[in-house]
C-alpha cells in the first residue's frame, strides 16, 4: 500500500493558502446533484454536512444533541490573542506539535491553527454563548500545555453549547431539505464499488431492519475507540465499530497505540460501573493538585481516620508545582497523568482505593470568592457532588487519570481522505491532528474545522461520470456474516437523479 499525503509544497505558513488557490471547484448547482453520506452527528459530522451537497446523515442516538461532542467541557483553542499575552498562529502550532510529542503531521496542524480564529467567529454567529469579560469581550482561560490564555469557553459546558449551535445550523438544513437525518441507525458495513466508497449498510435500531444507502462519497465522523478499554470516559455508544469496519474494508489505520490518559477524572467507585466521568481540565486553572507528604497520613485517609482538611498546609505535597514550576498545575495531560500514577504507586494516593489525588480549590475560593468560582465551574462542581456526595467547595475533589481520547485513527491525507477513495474521516476517528498526545482544548477545534478541509472536487471519480449505485442484489438477500438478518430496505438514490456531472481529469 502506498501512502500519498498530498501535502502542498512550500513553507508551512503558505500550504493551506496555496492548496485553496489551486483546487478545482464545484458550483452550487452541481453540488446539489451529488449525494454525500455522513456517519455521525457530533461536531465533525454536523460540520461535514454543511459543505453544500445533498446529504444523508446518520446518528446512533435518538437525536444529534446526544453526540459525544457534548462531553468536551473545558473549552476550544483559537489563536486570537485577545489577552495580548503573545499568542499567535505560530505559537498555537508549536504548542500543538509539542503537546503531541512531535508526532503529528505538521501541515495539518498548521492549517488547524490558521482556521481556529474563523471557527470562533462562526460559533459566535451561530449563537454559542461564550463567556465574556466585564467589558463584553470574549473571555479566555488557560489550559494544560500552554503558557498563554487562548481557550474560549462557555462555563463548564463548552462542548454542549457548540453542539447545540451546530445542531441549530443542521436543523435549518434539514428543514430546507438539503440534509436528511436518519436517527437510531448503526453502521454495519461500508460498500465499495469499483474501488471507491459508494454507500453504507446500516441497521435500524428500532425495527432491526437492515437498510442500504448509496452516495458518491462517505464521510466518517464517528469518534474514537477509547471503549476498547474496560473503563473510559467515552459514552457507551462510542464503540469505534464504524472505523474498524472501514479498516477491515481496506482503509489504513494509523497509530492505534496513541491513547490519551486524562488526568482529571472521578476515580473508580465500584465494581459494576460501566464508564468513568471526566472532570474538565479547566479545573486545573484554579485548582491545586496535592497529596500528603507523609505516607502515614495517606494511609490514615485511606482508612477513613483522617480527612484532607486534617492535613496542614506544610504537610501537603503540591507535586506538579514542585516538579514543573514553569507550568505548575497546567502541565500537559500525559505529564500530569504519569505524575499522579507515580505518587499513587509510591503509596501517597488517597481515597478508599488509594488511587486518587486531591484537586483543591481552597486557595481560589479565598482569592476570588466563592461566587466567582461558582460562576466559572458551578456545573462541574454540581456534577461532582451528585456523583460522589461530597461538597467540592468545602472538601478537595478526588481525581485520577482515565482513558479519554484516541489520537490514532484512520489514516487520512491532507484532504482527510482515507486510503479508500471516496471515504473521508473527520474528527477523532482520523489520526492527523494530534500526534501522540492531544493538546488540551483541541478536541473541539479539529472537528469544527472539518468544513474547511475535504475537497469537493475529489469526492467523485476524477476521470469519468459514475452512478451512486450498489451491485445488483435480490430484494431479500442477506449481507455477509448476517445469516438471519431481515430483508433489505434499499434507500439508494433513483438512477435518474444520481448521475454525476462530467468532471475533467485533475492535474
Amino acid at each position: 500500500m502506498s501512502l500519498d499525503s498530498k501535502i502542498p509544497s512550500g513553507p508551512l505558513s503558505e500550504k493551506w493558502t496555496r492548496y485553496k488557490a489551486s483546487q478545482k471547484l464545484v458550483n452550487p448547482a452541481n453540488k446539489r446533484k451529488m449525494n454525500i453520506i455522513v456517519v455521525g452527528t457530533g461536531l465533525a459530522g454536523a460540520s461535514a454536512a454543511a459543505l453544500g451537497f445533498s446529504v444523508d446523515i446518520f446518528c446512533i442516538q435518538d437525536s444529534p444533541r446526544r453526540a459525544h461532542s457534548i462531553a468536551a467541557q473545558g473549552g476550544i483553542n483559537a489563536a486570537k490573542n485577545y489577552q495580548n499575552d503573545g499568542d499567535s498562529v505560530e505559537r498555537l502550532f508549536r504548542d500543538t506539535i509539542k503537546g503531541g510529542d512531535y508526532r503529528a503531521r505538521e501541515a495539518n496542524v498548521y492549517r488547524l491553527a490558521e482556521v481556529s480564529g474563523d471557527i470562533i467567529d462562526q460559533c459566535v454567529a451561530q449563537g454559542v454563548p461564550f463567556a465574556r469579560d466585564y467589558g463584553g469581550l470574549l473571555d479566555n482561560r488557560s489550559f494544560g500545555g500552554a503558557q498563554v490564555s487562548r481557550t474560549f469557553y462557555a462555563r463548564g459546558q463548552t462542548g454542549q453549547q457548540l453542539l447545540l449551535g451546530a445542531y441549530g445550523a443542521l436543523s435549518r438544513e434539514i428543514a430546507r431539505g438539503t440534509v436528511r437525518l436518519h436517527e437510531r441507525r448503526e453502521m454495519m458495513e461500508l460498500v465499495v464499488v469499483d474501488g471507491r466508497a459508494r454507500g453504507i449498510i446500516v441497521r435500524n435500531l428500532v425495527t432491526g431492519d437492515l437498510e442500504r444507502y448509496a452516495a458518491h462519497a462517505v464521510v466518517l465522523a464517528t469518534g474514537g475507540y477509547g471503549n476498547v478499554y474496560y473503563l473510559s470516559t467515552n459514552a457507551m455508544n462510542s464503540n469505534g465499530s464504524a472505523a474498524w469496519i472501514c479498516h477491515r474494508k481496506g482503509a489504513a489505520f494509523a497509530n492505534p497505540c496513541y491513547v490519551q490518559i486524562h488526568p482529571t477524572c472521578i476515580p473508580v467507585h465500584g465494581d459494576y460501573q460501566s464508564k468513568l466521568t471526566l472532570m474538565s481540565e479547566s479545573l486545573r486553572n484554579d485548582g491545586r493538585i496535592w497529596v500528603p507528604k507523609k505516607k502515614e497520613d495517606a494511609e490514615a485517609i485511606r482508612r477513613g481516620e483522617k480527612s484532607p482538611l486534617d492535613i496542614p498546609e506544610e504537610e501537603r505535597d503540591y507535586y506538579l508545582e514542585r516538579r514543573y514550576p514553569a507550568f505548575g498545575n497546567l502541565v500537559p495531560r500525559d505529564v500530569a497523568s504519569r505524575a499522579a500514577k507515580e505518587r499513587c504507586d509510591a503509596g501517597y494516593g488517597v481515597g478508599p482505593t488509594g488511587l486518587a489525588v486531591y484537586l483543591d480549590f481552597a486557595d481560589a475560593i479565598q482569592r476570588l470568592g466563592r461566587d466567582v468560582v461558582e460562576q466559572k465551574y458551578g456545573n462541574l462542581f454540581q456534577m461532582y457532588q451528585k456523583i460522589t456526595d461530597q461538597d467540592p467547595y468545602r472538601v478537595p475533589m478526588m481525581i485520577y487519570p482515565a482513558v479519554h481520547y484516541t489520537m490514532g485513527g484512520l489514516w487520512v491525507d491532507y484532504e482527510l481522505q482515507t486510503t479508500i477513495p471516496g471515504l473521508f474521516a473527520a474528527g477523532e476517528c482520523n489520526f492527523s491532528d494530534h500526534g501522540a498526545n492531544r493538546l488540551g482544548a483541541s478536541a473541539l477545534t479539529s472537528p469544527t474545522a472539518t468544513s474547511s478541509s475535504p475537497t469537493p472536487s475529489r469526492t467523485t471519480s476524477p476521470t469519468k461520470s459514475t452512478k451512486a449505485r450498489f451491485p445488483t442484489a435480490s430484494p431479500n438477500s442477506t449481507p455477509p456474516n448476517s445469516p438471519s438478518a431481515p430483508a433489505w430496505r434499499d434507500y439508494s438514490p433513483s438512477p435518474s437523479k444520481n448521475r454525476l456531472p462530467p468532471t475533467p481529469p485533475l492535474s
